[in-house]
């Protein structure tokens, strides 16, 4: 019983932190889809742009990626849409885990240095290293967007 309400109150300290909308990833862990590159070692850029169609739609363009292992991007990230919009590159069960996290708290923020979110009109980047081989995932993790089609795949091919 004891051991009951002490998980209890550390679960009730540790939900307004939630709430609040924070979530920062562990940077010391390394990632399957890589790790943060250097921009000066960079081999290609690739411009992405983020937005709502007339249809309903939300998308990536271009919404598919093939690199290198091995190889360093500068994701050039423009949001020519009019909402917030993110972009998120992980393999695909760390997308569907954040994806149900930022639908339990939409107002969450991020501090991760393979995610960006921009509001209307705005640019980013991501420079990041392609270490592992595979087919990773982009996603827009804003709740509702990945479902409206905001979402693509990055495959990593050996050297």
């Amino acid at each position: 019983m004891k051991t009951a309400i002490i998980a209890l109150f550390l679960a009730a300290l540790a939900s307004p932190a939630l709430a609040a909308g924070s979530h920062a990833g562990n940077h010391d862990e390394a990632m399957a889809v890589g790790e943060p590159g250097k921009k000066a070692q960079a081999t290609q850029t690739i411009r992405v742009s983020m937005k709502e169609t007339d249809d309903g739609k939300m998308i990536f363009t271009p919404n598919t990626f093939k690199v290198r292992k091995g190889q360093t991007i500068v994701f050039s990230i423009k949001n020519a849409g009019e909402l917030d919009h993110e972009f998120v590159l992980d393999q695909e069960d760390e997308i569907m885990e954040h994806k149900a996290a930022m639908e339990k708290f939409p107002e969450m923020e991020h501090d991760d240095p393979n995610a960006i979110r921009l509001a209307a009109g705005k640019s980013g980047e991501i420079v990041w290293k392609f270490t592992n081989d595979g087919t990773f995932k982009i996603a827009c993790l804003v709740p509702g967007h990945y479902d409206a089609g905001m979402h693509g795949d990055v495959t990593v091919a050996k050297k």
